[in-house]
Order: C-alpha cells, then sequence, then structure tokens
C-alpha cells in the first residue's frame, strides 16, 4: 500500500513536561482535545483519543523528551500502523516540538496531516495560552 509521511515543527509556550503530560495522561490529553482519551503511559502500553477514532502502542517513551507510537486511526486497513514520534525540545520561553509520522496510507495523508494542527496542536496552544498545567493521574 502507498504510504506518505508527514513533518511538523510546533512551539509552545509550556515546558517540555507539560506537553509530555497533557500528551501522556488521559485525564490532560482529554482536557486539551475535549474528547475521550485514555494512554497507558509506558512503554507496550495502549493508548486511544478522540474516544475510539485513534489507537496505538508506546514503542519508546522518553520521559519529557521523546514519544514514539504505533498508531492508527479506524478508518485505516485493518492491523495496518503508523509510526508517529513526538521530540520534545526545550527552547526560550516554552518548547519546539518536532513531529514526524511515517507510514500513513496515501489516501488519508492530506486529511493527517491537517488533522494535527487543527486537533492537536492549535488546542494544545489554546490549552497553555488559559494558563491550564496538565493534572496527573
Amino acid at each position: 500500500m502507498p504510504s506518505q509521511e508527514i513533518r511538523h515543527t510546533v512551539r509552545f509556550k509550556a515546558s517540555p513536561e507539560a506537553i509530555y503530560t497533557a500528551l501522556m495522561n488521559s485525564r490532560a490529553h482529554a482536557a486539551f482535545t475535549g474528547a475521550p482519551a485514555s494512554v497507558d503511559p509506558k512503554v507496550g502500553g495502549r493508548f486511544t483519543a478522540w474516544g475510539d477514532y485513534i489507537e496505538g502502542i508506546n514503542v519508546e517513551l522518553v520521559k519529557n523528551r521523546r514519544i514514539v507510537q504505533a498508531w492508527r486511526a479506524n478508518t485505516w486497513p485493518e492491523a495496518h500502523y503508523s509510526i508517529v514520534c513526538f521530540e520534545l525540545r526545550p527552547a526560550k520561553a516554552g518548547t519546539t516540538l518536532v513531529f514526524t509520522q511515517t507510514g500513513i496510507p496515501a489516501k488519508h495523508a492530506k486529511g493527517i496531516d491537517a488533522g494535527w494542527g487543527a486537533y492537536y496542536w492549535e488546542p494544545l496552544k489554546t490549552y497553555f495560552s488559559k494558563g491550564k498545567q496538565p493534572a496527573t493521574e
């Protein structure tokens, strides 16, 4: 199956620890997206986001620095996973997040590319601009 890769570089006015927690904590993830999420924050742990629309497995975790996940949408071919990587780099006044996703089914790549901005980066920026800090479980 033809696949594509996307790459985003996004700056946040929040620490790498806050970004990591927002992505890896079920309550925080649900708070910034506004949708149900369940995250088992360990290597091999499973996660869901946006209800059951997204599912996957944590492949590599370096606390507050790097998240690598096998990730799929429920509209993709059965058992097809892409690999997402969130690299969190301390920056002046916050964090630079370098994001890559490989193995996206080609026919879904355009929507997935736009979706990261609309459903993750912008809501995260709004979440932190309101002075929110992720709650821990």
